[in-house]
C-alpha cells in the first residue's frame, strides 16, 4: 500500500511539472508574439488595425463587469474541486458543460457594458442593410450582387448569418434576446466538442476536457459574430461523423448519421467558407475507422443544401471568390503579409490558451489526430495563401476547439489517463479576462 501512494505521488508531481512547463512555454510564446507586435508598431509596419495583433481597438478601463467572469472561473474550478466531471453521469456532464460555456460566454461581453452581446446585432457594418430586406431571396440577391458600399461581413460571409438575424427578427425578438439566442447556441460547441471527443478519445479524456473548453479564451468571440455559430455547427457535423463512424454503429443507422453529418457541414458553410476544411478532418476520420463510403454519403448530401442555395440565387462558389478577391483588394495595400504572418499565429496561440501547447506535444498520442488534421491544414493555407492578415480570432474560431483536441490526451500512446489540467484552465481564463478587460471587438 505505501508503495502504491508512493507512485501515485510521484505520478502526480509529473503531471504537475508538466501542466506548468506547458504553461511556461505558452507565456513564453504570447511575450515573444507581443514582442514581434511592439517591433512591428515601432517600425511602422503596416498594419491597418489601431490593436495589433487584434482589430478594432483598446479601450483600458477597470469595470465591475469583470467579476463575472472571474465567478465563472471560481465555480468550475470548484466543479473540478468536487470531481463533478469523473463522477458524474456522462449526459449530466454534458448539460453542466453547457450551462458553464454559456456563463462564460456572456459574463466575457460584460466588461465594456451592456452592450457587448447586442453589439453584433446593431452593427451598422454588420448584417443591418440586408437584414432589413422583406424576404429571404431578396437577402440572397443582395449578398449575391452586394455594391460598392457593402460591409465588410457581408462581402465575407456566405448568406447564412444574415438569413438566420433575419429569421430571429422576424419572430420577432429583441436585440437583447437574439444576442441569447445567438450566444445559446455557440455555447452549444462544447458538449459537441466533448461528443466528439469522447467518441475518439474516449470517456475518460474527454472527462478531463471539459474545463479547458468552457474557460478557452477564445470564448471572447463565441458570445456573438457569425462565426460563433459556424464552430456550433462544425462541431456537430464532426460530432455526428464520429457516431456514423463508431465501431457500433452499423448500417442504416451509419448511414443515417453520415448524412446528418453532410447536412451540418453544408450549414457550417452557408455560415463561413473556411468552414469546408471541416470536410478534410471528416474524410481522415472515416478513412483511419475504415469507413471510406462514408465519404459518398457525406459528401453528396453536403452538395444539395449548396445546390439549393445556389437556385435561390447564390452561387457559392462564387461567393468564396468574391470574398477571396474582396478581402485582398481592401488590405493588401494597409496590411503587410509578413508581419501579419506571426502575428496571427500569436492570436491563434492566445485564444487558444495554454491548451494548445499541451495538444501540440501530445499530437502522436491521440486518435483524435484527424481534428488536428484538418484544422492545422486551413490554417496553413490560410498562412501560404496571404489571407491571414488580421482578424484570425474571428476566421480561424470554427478550428481553436480541435487544436486543443489532444491537450487530455495520454503522456504516451495508449498510456494511463491524465488528471483534469486544471491549471492550465485557470490561466487560459484568467487570460480571456485580461483581454476583455482591455480588448474591443468589431463584433
Amino acid at each position: 500500500m505505501a508503495g502504491l501512494q508512493t507512485r501515485n505521488r510521484v505520478q502526480a508531481s509529473g503531471v504537475g511539472n508538466r501542466e506548468r512547463l506547458d504553461a511556461t512555454v505558452w507565456m513564453v510564446l504570447v511575450a515573444a508574439g507581443l514582442l514581434i507586435t511592439v517591433l512591428a508598431v515601432a517600425l511602422g509596419a503596416q498594419l491597418g488595425t489601431d490593436a495589433p495583433p487584434f482589430l478594432l481597438g483598446y479601450q483600458l478601463e477597470a469595470s465591475p463587469g469583470l467579476v463575472a467572469p472571474l465567478l465563472v472561473i471560481v465555480g468550475v474550478l470548484w466543479t473540478v474541486r468536487r470531481r463533478f466531471a469523473v463522477r458524474c453521469h456522462w449526459p449530466s456532464l454534458l448539460a453542466l458543460s453547457y450551462v458553464g460555456a454559456f456563463a462564460w460566454l456572456v459574463a466575457l461581453s460584460l466588461p465594456h457594458g451592456a452592450d457587448g452581446l447586442t453589439r453584433y446585432v446593431r452593427d451598422a457594418d454588420g448584417y443591418t442593410p440586408p437584414v432589413n430586406a422583406g424576404s429571404i431571396s431578396e437577402i440572397l440577391t443582395s449578398l449575391a450582387q452586394p455594391d460598392g458600399h457593402a460591409s465588410t461581413a457581408v462581402t465575407g460571409h456566405p448568406p447564412g448569418p444574415a438569413v438566420l438575424l433575419w429569421l430571429l427578427r422576424w419572430l420577432p425578438l429583441s436585440d437583447t434576446a437574439i444576442a441569447l439566442v445567438w450566444t445559446a447556441l455557440a455555447a452549444a460547441t462544447v458538449p459537441l466538442v466533448l461528443l466528439a471527443a469522447r467518441s475518439t478519445c474516449g470517456p475518460v479524456a474527454a472527462r478531463r476536457m471539459a474545463p479547458l473548453l468552457v474557460l478557452a479564451p477564445y470564448g471572447l468571440w463565441m458570445a456573438v459574430g457569425p462565426d460563433a455559430i459556424t464552430a456550433m455547427l462544425g462541431a456537430g457535423a464532426l460530432a455526428a461523423a464520429c457516431h456514423a463512424s463508431h465501431r457500433r454503429c452499423r448500417g442504416w443507422s451509419a448511414t443515417g448519421w453520415a448524412l446528418l453529418a453532410g447536412v451540418l457541414l453544408a450549414a457550417a458553410t452557408m455560415f463561413a467558407y473556411v468552414a469546408a476544411w471541416l470536410g478534410l478532418s471528416m474524410v481522415c476520420l472515416y478513412f483511419a475507422r475504415r469507413r471510406p463510403w462514408h465519404n459518398l454519403a457525406t459528401g453528396a448530401v453536403t452538395l444539395v443544401p449548396l445546390a439549393w442555395l445556389q437556385a435561390a440565387g447564390f452561387d457559392w462558389v462564387t461567393g468564396l471568390t468574391d470574398a477571396y478577391h474582396g478581402f485582398l483588394g481592401r488590405v493588401e495595400e494597409g496590411r503587410s503579409l509578413w508581419w501579419w504572418i506571426p502575428l496571427s499565429l500569436t492570436v491563434l496561440i492566445i485564444a487558444c490558451g495554454p491548451a494548445i501547447v499541451a495538444s501540440a506535444r501530445k499530437f502522436r498520442n491521440t486518435p483524435a489526430w484527424p481534428f488536428l488534421v484538418g484544422a492545422c491544414a486551413a490554417i496553413v493555407f490560410s498562412v501560404v495563401a496571404g489571407i491571414a492578415r488580421g482578424g484570425v480570432e474571428q476566421t480561424w474560431l470554427v478550428f481553436f476547439p480541435w487544436l486543443t483536441i489532444a491537450a487530455t490526451a495520454p503522456a504516451v500512446q495508449a498510456g494511463r489517463p491524465l488528471p483534469v489540467p486544471a491549471r492550465l484552465a485557470a490561466l487560459g481564463g484568467l487570460g480571456a479576462v485580461a483581454l476583455a478587460a482591455v480588448l474591443i471587438s468589431p463584433w
